[in-house]
């Protein structure tokens, strides 16, 4: 019996003295290992920062991958988002013209119908319902290429059938009926005015628009804010005229609806003359608001960066 009890007190002592052993490796691995790790860690984070700006990104696409010529017109969506580019087109072309007969006092009694028709729309297409805007978002690739020239198509459609509605209800009035709107041709020395309020006005609709998109979940918000854009712009639009009387509110900010107004000239002297008219109309109420819609968008895009806005 006293032979046993030194065995086992050997074997506990080996036992107590290779644990240490044991641990003291692990520590030092751990401890050898971490400033490795660190650095890396350190490293990455440098050259990361180095390659990133705040910037990166800003051309980047922002719809989905998937979406192309082959994809796009398989999906069922995009056929009730074309319907409701129509429709709301339509509704807008509706409200310009009666807007240009009843003058600027009825901006704050209408105003809220814009509110009504960007959320009835916004669920079906992300409402769009201008060209102006439709290039502005291609351009900053927030819809895909082929999504953008069918929703430019089913805006024309859409305020062709507007123009078609109002006329119907003008032609039944007989005598009574007021005449139909038209716009007022450019004249000398009046091309620069009215390109400018378009531009600008361009501007300042593309502008709210790509702003409103930040609070797409709300859609009410979405819907005001894109509203309220249109009703400044229309103000900018009356106050310029108010200071250059010959150009007699002639501004429209949307290029399908001002086909409806007729914005091209329909006599002239010669050939050349009437090809120059055009040309003048589709500079101003198509090109330069179209160049505006781009230009607002990337205002905003650039102020976003700037501010680190996600």
């Amino acid at each position: 019996m006293a032979t046993k009890k030194p065995k086992a007190t050997s074997k506990t002592a080996k036992a107590k003295t290779t644990k240490p052993k044991t641990a003291a490796k692990t520590v030092v691995k751990s401890v050898s290992e971490a400033p490795k790790t660190n650095t890396v860690e350190k490293k990455e984070a440098i050259t990361s920062g180095k390659k990133k700006s705040c910037f990166s990104g800003f051309f980047a696409r922002k719809y989905e991958e998937k979406e192309s010529i082959l994809t796009v017109f398989k999906n069922h969506k995009f056929y009730g988002a074309l319907l409701g580019e129509v429709i709301g087109s339509m509704f807008i072309t509706l409200f310009l013209f009666s807007l240009a007969l009843m003058g600027t006092a009825s901006i704050a009694n209408y105003s809220f119908l814009i509110l009504a028709v960007f959320i009835a729309i916004y669920s079906f297409s992300g409402a769009c319902l201008n060209p102006i805007i439709t290039v502005g978002m291609m351009v900053t690739r927030r819809i895909s290429v082929i999504r953008g020239f069918m929703y430019i198509i089913a805006e024309v459609l859409g305020a062709w059938l507007g123009w078609l509605i109002f006329n119907s209800f003008h032609l039944a009035g007989g005598e009574t009926a007021y005449d139909i709107p038209k716009m007022t041709l450019i004249g000398e020395n009046q091309f620069w005015v009215f390109a400018m309020v378009e531009l600008l006005g361009a501007i300042i609709i593309a502008f709210f628009f790509a702003r409103a998109l930040k609070y797409k979940r709300s859609v009410f918000t979405f819907a005001a804010t894109v509203a309220g854009g249109m009703v400044f712009a229309m103000l900018v639009g009356f106050v310029v005229s108010a200071a250059f009387h010959n150009v007699q509110n002639n501004f429209i900010y949307n290029p399908a609806v001002a086909l409806m107004f007729q914005i091209f000239p329909a006599s002239g002297e010669n050939f050349g003359e009437i090809l120059g008219g055009i040309c003048q109309a589709l500079s101003v109420y198509a090109l330069l608001p179209m160049i505006g819609g781009i230009v607002g968008f990337y205002v905003s895009d650039f102020v976003g960066k700037l501010s680190g806005e996600e």
